[in-house]
C-alpha cells in the first residue's frame, strides 16, 4: 500500500515537472515576465546592469512620466554606458546616481539596498530585461521585506520571432537555470 502511494506521488511530481517545462518551452514569458503596470509613484527607480543597453531607454521613458524623481543605475561595467543613454535620453544627471560594484542580481539588491535605507526609501521600481523581471523583483523582495518593488521590464526582443536573431533564447534558458539556483542558495523564492 504505502509503495503505491509513493509510486503515485512520485508519478504526479513528474507529471507536474514535465507541464512546467512544456509550459516554459511554450511561454517563457508567462512565467519569466513580471510586469506591475502603470505604478501611482515610486521615491527611485533602478535600473539592473546587462541586457542590450535597452533598460536605460525604459527607465527614461518612466522617469519622464514622473513614476520617480530619481534613477540609481546598478551594475558594474554597464553603469557608464547605462548613464551616458539616460543623459542622451534627457535625465538630468543630478537625478541619476549610480552604484557601480555589483556583478550579480544579488549583489545589485545588497549594494543598492544599503543606499535605499540609507536615503529612506520605500517604494521602488526596478527596470531590467523582461526575462530577468522575475528573479529580479523577488530577489529584491527577499533581501528587503520591508519596501515595495515594482516591475517595469524592457521588453526589448519580447516578440518569439526575434529570440534567435537577437540571442535571447540563450538568455532565457540561462534564466531558467537561474531561478531555481537563487532559490537553493539565497533563499530566493521565485513564486
Amino acid at each position: 500500500m504505502i509503495r503505491k502511494l509513493i509510486f503515485r506521488a512520485v508519478i504526479i511530481v513528474l507529471l507536474l515537472l514535465a507541464l512546467v517545462a512544456v509550459m516554459a518551452f511554450f511561454y517563457p514569458e508567462k512565467i519569466l515576465c513580471v510586469d506591475s503596470g502603470p505604478v501611482a509613484a515610486a521615491d527611485v527607480i533602478i535600473v539592473l546592469g546587462g541586457g542590450n543597453h535597452e533598460r536605460p531607454g525604459r527607465a527614461a521613458e518612466l522617469f519622464r512620466q514622473h513614476a520617480a524623481p530619481r534613477i540609481l543605475l546598478t551594475g558594474a561595467g554597464d553603469d557608464e554606458i547605462n548613464r551616458q543613454l539616460l543623459l542622451a535620453a534627457g535625465v538630468p544627471a543630478s537625478a541619476i546616481e549610480v552604484e557601480a560594484k555589483s556583478k550579480t542580481t544579488r549583489e545589485n539588491a545588497e549594494f543598492s539596498l544599503k543606499l535605499l535605507r540609507a536615503e529612506q526609501v520605500h517604494r521602488v521600481i526596478l527596470v531590467t530585461s523582461w526575462y530577468h523581471s522575475r528573479r529580479a523583483v523577488m530577489t529584491f523582495a527577499h533581501f528587503a521585506p520591508e519596501l515595495k518593488f515594482y516591475s517595469r521590464p524592457s521588453y526589448y526582443a519580447f516578440a518569439r520571432a526575434d529570440w534567435q536573431r537577437l540571442k535571447v533564447a540563450h538568455k532565457l534558458e540561462l534564466e531558467f537555470l537561474k531561478l531555481p539556483g537563487y532559490w537553493l542558495r539565497y533563499g530566493v523564492n521565485p513564486f
